[in-house]
């Protein structure tokens, strides 16, 4: 999920980007042979650009995607992790066939709009059209319909389709991947003395503010309790128990909700003031209170739950605000205003990725081990839709992955942290085939 936006347009805030510090890479689990390790699959020599001024990186910038002329999966023979099993499901988990393909659907549907024809218009990438992403997403659902076997639609896509490799952080494909979720919290339409900290509507005359906008502090108060005495009195939309699951849910950009009465319902994304998001993972490393290296989202929950006065001392160093609607209950949305699918749904930089686009993501992830309790990380391949974005996903070395709802997406959310790989898909012209 997501995060505090610097863009008004955008629609869900990335999740869980609030530990975002300098964390290492997971390392290279094992693979069958050395030259699949994931740092391998990196762009070729002739496009590895190496600027040392900043200007001149500026002026001659290199696309954020770049097409190869190989597909990667020949480097991975024989190894299951280069291909997406969980499309037949792996690991005691049931296959999300059905997941992607309702994926696909919803970026068909962005597609088609307006919204769509206006953004590809826009797009800088040679080749990368909405007609042609269309046709892509099209044979895509055709191939995973008739595929028998995970290894029998990557000889398919390797066949029919171009891989354009995002440029990654360093211009050799090297993407850094964090994950979030909807979370579940309890809440209450009406204050009570349990229920005291409120998330807010979208203010109708907040086009007419003053820049630079009223900060956190500013709205809320240093303790989340304040805003009634200022501009958003009569917004407020639900009460919360605990301090912190506001703020979360502004990080996620939506959450579920149960109320006191046994009815349930959701909230998302309605608006954000023009403040990029501060991490609080960061303000606490730079304390002295967490080390910096290594900083987990359990980490963080762990220190406020032991010092929760803190709470007050830093959520409200992070300046931005973000305002929610009542959904009723509907899932999650991105920002090109589809709903997210567990595990088929990422968030990158828009101005730079294709809105709706197919992408292949490979990396270390972590999933539950249902035997031990513990969570165990995994290189896994996957076929995903870009359909979100989030303030502090900026550049081409970003992806967050959307993991769905609940306690063990968010637990799984809170330690993604590694490095990977991300291609986009395109289908090759007749020429080519």
């Amino acid at each position: 999920m997501r995060k505090t936006l610097a863009a008004i347009t955008i629609s869900l805030p990335i999740a869980l980007a609030i530990v975002l510090v300098a964390i290492q890479p997971l390392g290279h689990l094992a693979l069958s042979a050395s030259e699949c390790r994931v740092i391998k699959w990196e762009l070729p020599l002739s496009s590895q650009t190496q600027l040392q001024d900043a200007a001149v990186q500026q002026q001659t910038a290199q696309p954020p995607l770049i097409p190869i002329q190989k597909s990667p999966f020949p480097c991975c023979e024989g190894d299951s992790s280069c291909v997406d099993n969980q499309l037949w499901g792996e690991n005691g988990q049931p296959p999300d066939k059905k997941a992607l393909l309702m994926a696909v659907d919803r970026s068909l549907q962005y597609l088609f709009s307006n919204d769509a024809a206006a953004a590809y218009q826009r797009y800088q990438v040679a080749g990368m059209t909405g007609d042609h992403v269309i046709k892509s997403l099209q044979r895509f659902r055709e191939l995973v319909l008739k595929s028998k076997s995970a290894n029998e639609l990557n000889t398919a896509i390797a066949r029919e389709f171009v891989f354009y490799q995002s440029v990654g952080r360093d211009n050799k494909g090297s993407v850094l991947f964090t994950a979030y979720y909807e979370p579940v919290y309890t809440a209450s339409r009406v204050p009570t003395a349990e229920y005291r900290y409120p998330v807010y509507r979208l203010p109708p005359d907040i086009d007419l503010w003053q820049k630079p906008h009223p900060t956190r502090l500013e709205l809320e108060g240093a303790d989340g309790l304040q805003a009634s005495k200022n501009r958003l009195r009569g917004l407020e939309l639900f009460w919360f128990r605990d301090r912190l699951e506001p703020y979360l849910a502004q990080i996620q950009g939506s959450a579920k909700l149960q109320l006191p009465d046994g009815t349930q319902t959701s909230i998302g994304y309605a608006g954000n003031t023009a403040y990029n998001y501060k991490s609080i993972g960061r303000e606490l490393a730079n304390d002295g209170k967490l080390p910096l290296e290594g900083l987990t989202m359990p980490m963080i929950l762990n220190y406020f739950q032991k010092y929760p006065q803190q709470l007050n001392v830093y959520i409200p160093r992070d300046p931005s605000f973000v305002f929610f609607q009542e959904n009723h209950g509907a899932p999650a949305q991105g920002s090109i205003r589809v709903p997210l699918t567990a595990e088929r749904s990422i968030a990158t930089d828009k101005s730079l990725m294709p809105p709706g686009a197919l992408a292949l993501i490979r990396a270390p992830f972590p999933f539950f081990n249902k035997i031990t309790g513990k969570m165990d990380h995994r290189i896994v391949s996957r076929y995903v839709l870009d359909q979100d974005t989030g303030g502090a996903i900026k550049g081409a070395g970003r992806v967050d992955y959307f993991l769905g709802s609940g306690k063990v997406a968010g637990d799984r959310a809170g330690v993604t942290v590694s490095y990977g790989q991300l291609y986009y898909l395109l289908l090759k012209s007749h020429k080519e085939l």
